[in-house]
Formats: C-alpha cells, sequence, structure tokens
C-alpha cells in the first residue's frame, strides 16, 4: 500500500496555496478557489487542499494498492469494516 494523498478541508484556498507553496511544496494543479495540490519535495505523496464552506475543515487520506479488491478482501478477513465496496476510480 502506498500513500497517494491527503486532502486537508478549508474555507481559504489561497491562504493554504500560500502557506504550503512558503513550506517548499511544489504546486502541480491549481483550480483555486475549490481545490489545489501539491507534490511533496521527497517522495511521490500529493498534499491537496479542497475548499469548503460550509464544514469547516476535516482531513482525508487517500492510500493506493495494485489489487484493491483482494487487499479489501483480506482486510475484511482482519476485523476492519469498510462503508462501501471497492470502486474503481479514474485517480486510482
Amino acid at each position: 500500500m502506498r500513500l497517494n494523498q491527503v486532502t486537508v478541508t478549508m474555507s481559504d484556498l489561497d491562504a493554504g496555496w500560500n502557506f504550503y507553496c512558503t513550506l517548499g511544496l511544489k504546486p502541480v494543479v491549481d483550480a483555486r478557489p475549490r481545490y489545489a495540490r501539491f507534490l511533496c519535495p521527497d517522495g511521490d505523496s500529493t498534499f491537496s487542499l479542497h475548499e469548503s464552506k460550509s464544514n469547516g475543515g476535516g482531513t482525508t487520506v487517500y492510500f493506493e494498492c495494485d489489487n484493491l479488491d483482494e487487499t479489501v478482501s483480506q482486510l475484511e478477513k482482519k476485523g476492519p469494516q469498510f462503508t462501501s465496496p471497492p470502486e474503481d476510480k479514474s485517480w486510482l
């Protein structure tokens, strides 16, 4: 399993953009005011900002793997329960 990205929800993406650029993250998607994505300076992980005026914030962590159906099946045998089955998406 690989870490694909971490997405932070915030109300002011311009402020977030300035802050994370100052930290040295490299912009790879600028779809402000709704979305921005950065490449971390080391490795292949990315960090995203998502705009939401209504929910005050939150964080989503995205992992990826080569065989999602098999990985979910193995994890379910170990106890974790999923709220929905695996679903293929264009972004992995």
